[in-house]
């Protein structure tokens, strides 16, 4: 056992966290309001508090000090001493063993006891009151760790936005049933890397891997005693360190194999992380760490009314970026990921709340600027997830350049168009081509829409033409939990049938709006399942099941259904990749001419003709179609046109000029009809009912790269 001198020397405040050097490690916390702080080591083996130290300096706030020949694997906590004072923020507690917000590794998961609240649960006084029982027996303990990792010859892959097809993924969802060679341990990142989950990747032509949290969260006490927990993980406890949970022995050097196999692959991973609040909730939840160290800086408290913390995350508390020591803290966590684990972009969940200043939300905020101007990550992706529950909480389009956003305008237009509401082409026609009515400025690109149909957070694409209404008993809540509007449609019958005539139709618009989805500009995000018919059984809500409600059906996917669905999924993406004008890296408005008298957007009616007013705005009008052209690199002409029609009845529709020979891609009705060269002399085509058909013009002469701007 270590044999540890009597006092710490003062060491440096310069890096927070526990941090080796070689000869010892050197302690920092941060707290502008404690009065001191201890630093506790335990026992590796039975865990148990071995000595404690009070840290000797307190230098711009940092408090520090030095233990000599001390090494990684060491245990360690914080204890924080000041003013137990509600009414002004402040919840200091020394029986409350704290987490380093810098920890890098944890011994396990959170025991959760009635000891870890800093005052009396049940007692009258409520939050008022004081609790003196020590929490350590039922905390995890951080550990100290060496990082160093031997990345060879790996390289980000930097997939350009204009060719990126994004999957959104659970670790534990993707990969819990999926039997593998090699026997990777399900539901972790050991199989996340795997040789058949890369190829299943390859397969769908997916170039990036948004992961929903893989940072060290805790499920909420409440869950649990109702033998539920918090599967999606969007209740951070620790912004430094990789979930255990998908860790097989335990080392965080799982993840980065992973990644490192991803990369080589030429598969970006993108993590999903939680800036927002963090899992010590409300006023009235435990004190695990933030809390202790200094509640009135960490979190953003009521003015006027400080015993209370703002609720803009609709979690209890929201983190007080606005502070420059918490904005250091979220900055440090994300250089972490992407120095440390080669992690190549991040979506930020609620984002607004990233962005709110104390007069409101600022696309200048001094987040949104740190980002930008980082030489680290403003290199990576930045995904915004734009709404959040608070005060003007609905931003998108609001973020800037740099960033690109969640389209919900896109999800809800899609699926009320394919369920054939009416006057919707205004709206389907402004989201196919990016959504520039809302995004097209300060040089931003269509890739700003992260285009999606489904997320986590709903309904599966399989559920949305299944079910008109949520089923979410299973989560306990009365079924009232989740989005009552889902602009969804069971197309006859509520839930599973036999009728084919059903299942051949909910399989029809599925595949319509997963073409829309792949032949839109801006960036395709897919829902990891999607591609072979997951269900949630109508459960649009999903974030306590950790259990084959939610993970991923590999025997649906061997199905023939299935494997049709993968195969057309596969031949969509392989036709965005063929296609520049279905990527188009910038906006179309129909000014740019890539041939004469070609503009190089338009939109047309059955008749071959433009479209006009009357039409636009015509509520049971359905049948559009959209000629795209651009030039590739080497200035080629790509022109392409897609008719989509949610009506229940074929259309003839006459084909728009210019007079030449056009080949048929694709008819969303017949999945596996093969390409077909139209006649020079073919001037109509059927688009069939709840069907979308992808034509490609054949230039001929010599105009065909020829810009008449």
């Amino acid at each position: 056992m270590m044999r540890f001198p009597p006092t710490l020397s003062p060491g440096s405040p310069t890096r927070l966290g526990a941090c080796w050097d070689g000869l010892g490690v050197n302690f920092a916390v941060f707290s502008a309001n404690a009065q001191q702080v201890d630093l506790c080591i335990f026992d590796p083996r039975d865990r148990r508090e071995i000595a404690r130290f009070r840290l000797p300096e307190y230098t711009d706030e940092i408090w520090h000090g030095y233990l000599p020949d001390a090494e990684p694997g060491l245990l360690y906590g914080f204890r924080a001493f000041g003013p137990y004072d509600p009414a002004n923020g402040h919840r200091f507690n020394p029986h409350k063993l704290l987490i380093d917000p810098y920890a890098r590794k944890l011994t396990g998961p959170i025991s959760w006891s009635d000891t870890q609240f800093g005052y009396r649960l049940h007692s009258p006084r409520a939050d008022l009151s004081f609790d003196r029982r020590d929490s350590a027996p039922s905390m995890p303990k951080c550990i100290v760790v060496n990082d160093a990792y031997e990345w060879e010859d790996d390289i980000l892959p930097r997939v350009p936005w204009a060719d990126t097809v994004i999957m959104e993924a659970h670790v534990r969802g993707l990969t819990m049933l999926r039997a593998m060679e090699r026997n990777p341990r399900p539901g972790t990142f050991q199989a996340l890397g795997a040789p058949q989950m890369i190829a299943h990747l390859h397969q769908l032509g997916v170039t990036t891997l948004e992961l929903l949290p893989i940072q060290c969260f805790a499920p909420e006490r409440y869950l649990i005693e109702r033998g539920l927990t918090n599967y999606w993980g969007y209740n951070t406890l620790a912004f430094f360190v990789p979930h255990a949970g998908y860790l097989a022995s335990g080392s965080p050097h799982e993840l980065r194999a992973a990644i490192r196999r991803l990369h080589k692959a030429g598969i970006e991973v993108v993590m999903d992380v939680v800036y927002n609040h963090t899992c010590e909730g409300s006023e009235l939840g435990p004190t695990l760490c933030y809390r202790g160290l200094d509640n009135a800086t960490y979190y953003s408290l009521v003015p006027g009314d400080e015993r209370h913390l703002i609720n803009d995350t609709g979690c209890g508390n929201t983190l007080n970026l606005s502070h420059p020591r918490v904005l250091q803290m979220v900055l440090d966590s994300l250089r972490y990921w992407a120095n440390e684990f080669h992690i190549d972009g991040f979506r930020f969940d609620l984002a607004p709340v990233l962005g709110r200043e104390p007069y409101g939300f600022d696309q200048g905020s001094g987040f949104f600027d740190a980002i930008i101007q980082d030489p680290v990550l403003s290199t990576r992706k930045l995904i915004a997830e734009p709404w959040d529950p608070g005060p003007g909480g609905y931003q998108f389009g609001n973020f800037p350049p740099g960033f690109a956003e969640w389209n919900d305008r896109f999800r809800d237009t899609t699926r009320r168009f394919w369920r054939g509401d009416g006057q919707q082409q205004g709206d389907i026609a402004a989201r196919i081509a990016g959504s520039g009515d809302l995004l097209d400025r300060r040089g931003r690109r269509p890739w700003s829409s992260v285009n999606l149909i489904t997320a986590h957070d709903g309904f599966t694409l399989e559920d949305v033409v299944s079910y008109a209404e949520r089923h979410n008993e299973a989560n306990g809540e009365d079924g009232q939990d989740g989005s009552a509007d889902n602009n969804s449609a069971n197309w006859g019958v509520e839930g599973p049938t036999d009728d084919p005539a059903i299942l051949e139709l909910r399989a029809r618009v599925q595949r319509a709006m997963m073409a829309t989805l792949m032949f839109s500009h801006g960036t395709p995000m897919l829902l990891a399942g999607d591609e072979f018919g997951q269900t949630q059984n109508g459960n649009n809500n999903t974030y306590c099941q950790d259990n084959p409600t939610s993970w991923l059906d590999w025997h649906r996917a061997a199905t023939p259904q299935g494997r049709l669905m993968t195969a057309f999924v596969a031949r969509l993406a392989a036709l965005r990749r063929a296609h520049p004008s279905l990527r188009a890296a910038r906006y179309m408005h129909g000014r740019h001419r890539p041939i004469p008298d070609i503009p190089d957007i338009g939109w047309f009616g059955h008749d071959g003709a433009p479209m006009g007013v009357e039409q636009w705005n015509d509520e049971t009008f359905h049948l559009l179609g959209v000629r795209r052209a651009s030039n590739g690199a080497d200035g080629t002409l790509d022109m392409t046109y897609m008719l989509l029609n949610p009506g229940a009845s074929d259309v003839s529709a006459r084909l728009p000029g210019p007079e030449g020979q056009w080949t048929l891609l694709l008819d969303t009705t017949q999945p596996e009809r093969e390409p077909e060269t139209l006649g020079a002399d073919r001037h109509d085509i059927t688009v069939p009912a709840h069907g979308l058909v992808l034509l490609a013009f054949m230039p001929g002469g010599d105009n065909a790269g020829e810009d008449a701007e």
